[in-house]
């Protein structure tokens, strides 16, 4: 079994622990946060032979064989033919064991209502210190392993801890205009679900980089080497239209959605890009909303405050994304022409196991109300903080108890499923400890 090296996260503090407080091996970091992707490779074939209705539980059937191996992991249903499992260890070389048996045992045929059948299985996983961990980092790793495992035909590892594959900024910069123009950028899309009406209310673009040679590059990685190498209006620009594809798209299915882009701090600044986009705004009739957060407008406040204006003017929806996490301010958040405030993630996971978290939220919540606010809490990842978040009067929740960041595709396809529902009405899809579901690796 090989394990593949990937980048360490540089991503900002204020990364959680799988498991806070009461497991003190995590706060040494001397666990491992471990995530896998177990596909079953010859599915369409076997939903021939068995049938579809049939076939849609065989997820059931890989959950049980994995849970007698290793009754430890939690799992759940990432989709009809993919199940998802994670786990702690004391070393990646220890779970890469654990996933080279539960490899091996789908080798043997599985008794399907009686029938021998062969589960062809392909499996992605990704590990990092849990100290360390970050779960958008992790679960997207895991996503990158599990494509290249189905090139390779075997288990494929990414241990996130190894630097000796880390990306070097400066050939970043050189390669990235070549990447945008060659369609090395992709997007996801993550959807916000209104609450009380319990809709899709809107959804956030995030753009994506994969690299020929080295992988999927995660934003952390390469939005700083835009903004230092001048790119990152041609970035912006090109995720701008993309978007504005994307929507065509969706209004094709009947889903008129309001899609959210990120706005860098730099751009606010410029005049140029302000421009142009206005001048592409003009040309379509694309609903869009920009996130800009509390610091970019720190940088520039009069300049960035005009900008959003023209913004604003224009029909764009404008939201302040990650409140509460930098140096917040009412003299500011009282000026800009926003519609929606987005509450910082390390508030909103930390909510039913702190006694401030609550009360800053539930704050934040009436402040934003009464500065005629929409609030959207980020990183809800349990039932238990969507149901206080609920009675709080929060009104969207964005996060992975909702969904995680989706290619257009998977997008349109959980619109479609009305996937929110299963959510909202408490209907949760694990089969094994059900919290657990929502803790996403």
């Amino acid at each position: 079994m090989d394990i593949r090296a990937r980048p360490r996260s540089r991503q900002a503090p204020g990364k959680r622990e799988l498991h806070r407080a009461s497991n003190d091996r995590h706060v040494e970091g001397r666990y491992w946060s471990v995530l896998g992707l177990c596909e079953i490779a010859n599915f369409a074939s076997l939903r021939r032979h068995i049938g579809r209705a049939r076939a849609d539980s065989l997820v059931l059937d890989v959950a049980r064989r994995i849970s007698s191996l290793i009754p430890d992991v939690r799992i759940s249903a990432a989709g009809r033919a993919v199940v998802e499992i994670a786990f702690e260890r004391e070393s990646p070389e220890v779970a890469a064991d654990d996933m080279d048996r539960i490899y091996k045992a789908f080798l043997t045929t599985l008794d399907i209502d009686g029938e021998p059948h062969q589960l062809q299985m392909h499996i992605g996983v990704a590990a990092a210190p849990t100290v360390e961990d970050d779960e958008v980092l992790l679960s997207e790793a895991a996503e990158s392993a599990l494509e290249q495992a189905r090139v390779d035909g075997r288990v494929v590892m990414l241990d996130l801890s190894r630097a000796d594959l880390a990306f070097d900024k400066l050939t970043l910069m050189r390669e990235l205009p070549r990447a945008i123009a060659n369609g090395e950028m992709f997007l996801q899309y993550q959807p916000k679900v209104h609450v009380r009406r319990q809709e899709i209310a809107s959804a956030e673009a995030l753009v994506r980089w994969q690299h020929p040679t080295r992988g999927l590059i995660l934003p952390g990685d390469f939005i700083s080497v835009a903004e230092q190498a001048g790119e990152i209006s041609k970035l912006t620009l090109w995720t701008l239209r993309q978007v504005i594809e994307d929507q065509r798209k969706l209004r094709e299915d009947g889903f008129d959605l309001l899609l959210f882009v990120n706005i860098s701090g730099q751009l606010l600044a410029d005049p140029a890009f302000v421009n142009e986009v206005c001048e592409m705004l003009a040309s379509t009739d694309a609903k869009l909303g920009f996130e800009i957060t509390e610091t970019a407008v720190i940088r520039d406040p009069e300049s960035a405050i005009r900008h959003l204006q023209f913004f604003a003017d224009s029909g764009v929806t404008l939201a302040i994304d990650d409140y509460g996490a930098g140096l917040s301010s009412l003299a500011y958040l009282k000026k800009l022409p926003a519609r929606e405030l987005k509450i910082d993630k390390m508030f909103v996971m930390q909510l039913t196991s702190s006694n401030r978290d609550p009360l800053i939220v539930r704050s934040t919540i009436d402040l934003a109300h009464a500065l005629e606010m929409e609030v959207t809490a980020e990183g809800v990842e349990t039932p238990s903080a969507l149901a206080l978040l609920s009675v709080m009067g929060c009104d969207m929740v964005q996060g992975f108890l909702i969904s995680r960041p989706l290619g257009l595709d998977a997008f349109r396809k959980f619109l479609v499923d009305d996937g929110h529902l299963d959510t909202a009405n408490g209907q949760l899809q694990s089969f094994v400890r059900p919290e657990s579901f929502w803790k996403r690796a």
